[in-house]
């Protein structure tokens, strides 16, 4: 199977390289090709143009946002012109479900598949191949595309037929760390200026009350009170935040933590710092504490 890929961040970059592993012919496009040449050397082909990444059975993005997959599939040499028949392209960025709607119809009328399906996970579970993909699509198209995700994740979940489903759980999952991240932060707030241990306390949850790996993931980042440099940026958390309240407004649905959440992103990206980790919310809860 030839596979195109575009976007190749801190997530993209290993996914493409456990397909090349997984010995599928992966040609690479992105825009700083330095990054491109990187997987050149692991024997991916190396796109000039976006064009160039669309001669293949499948087309994979995985880029940062409604902009970027819009610029990528709709501008003049674009996926969706430059894509065959049949063809299919597979969206696995984290963008709004209005996006997702449309993309299903553009291709649709260009007789092409397309099959939404962002991840859970973050760039050390993207190298070992052990993300949680979350697809939603046709069967059938969904069926063509799951060697490419096993040689990815380490499981598969199929939500409907209806792509832009599968965009809607991601970010209501994206919702619940970004609240986790919040109330780890205060409470981490609390026990500091107590005078308590912070690595006792995150023990102490982690062995009782919240077990579950991202409360030990996000939980030791924390108590140590550092930022890893690869992770997940504020900024897109405010870009998340924001896309999972249009959903919701689209909805009628009221949800006021999303509402602090993103003023807290907010928060952030005025202090200049859009380019840390998520976790990053942890300190701003400190520094309301006076720490």
């Amino acid at each position: 199977m030839d596979v195109g890929f575009i976007g190749l961040g801190h997530m993209g970059a290993p996914m493409a390289l456990n397909l090349l592993k997984a010995g599928y012919r992966v040609t690479v496009y992105n825009r700083t090709r330095g990054k491109a040449e990187a997987l050149a050397r692991e024997g991916a082909q190396v796109a000039e143009r976006v064009a160039d990444a669309c001669h293949g059975d499948v087309l994979i993005t995985m880029l940062s946002d409604d902009r970027a997959v819009e610029d990528v599939v709709f501008s003049e040499g674009g996926a969706l012109n430059a894509l065959g028949r049949n063809a299919i392209h597979i969206s696995m960025s984290t963008i709004s479900v209005a996006l997702s709607d449309r993309l299903a119809e553009a291709h649709g009328k260009a007789g092409q598949g397309y099959v939404a399906a962002p991840v859970f996970g973050r760039p050390e579970a993207a190298a070992a191949a052990r993300l949680f993909i979350i697809a939603a699509g046709a069967d059938a198209t969904i069926a063509r595309c799951q060697p490419l995700f096993d040689a990815m994740g380490q499981q598969t979940f199929v939500i409907s037929a209806k792509p832009s489903e599968a965009n809607l759980v991601k970010l209501t999952g994206n919702f619940l760390i970004a609240s986790m991240l919040e109330s780890l932060g205060e409470a981490f707030a609390l026990v500091r200026k107590s005078g308590l241990d912070p690595h006792r306390y995150l023990n102490i949850l982690t062995s009782t009350l919240f077990s579950a790996p991202v409360y030990r993931t996000y939980g030791s980042i924390i108590a140590e009170d550092r930022l890893p440099a690869d992770g997940f940026k504020m900024s897109l958390g405010l870009k998340d935040m924001r896309l999972a309240l249009a959903a919701a407004d689209a909805r009628t649905v009221p949800m006021p933590v999303a509402s602090l959440v993103r003023d807290h992103f907010i928060e952030a990206v005025a202090q200049g710092k859009g380019d840390a980790d998520w976790s990053g919310l942890a300190q701003l809860a400190a520094r309301r504490a006076g720490l």
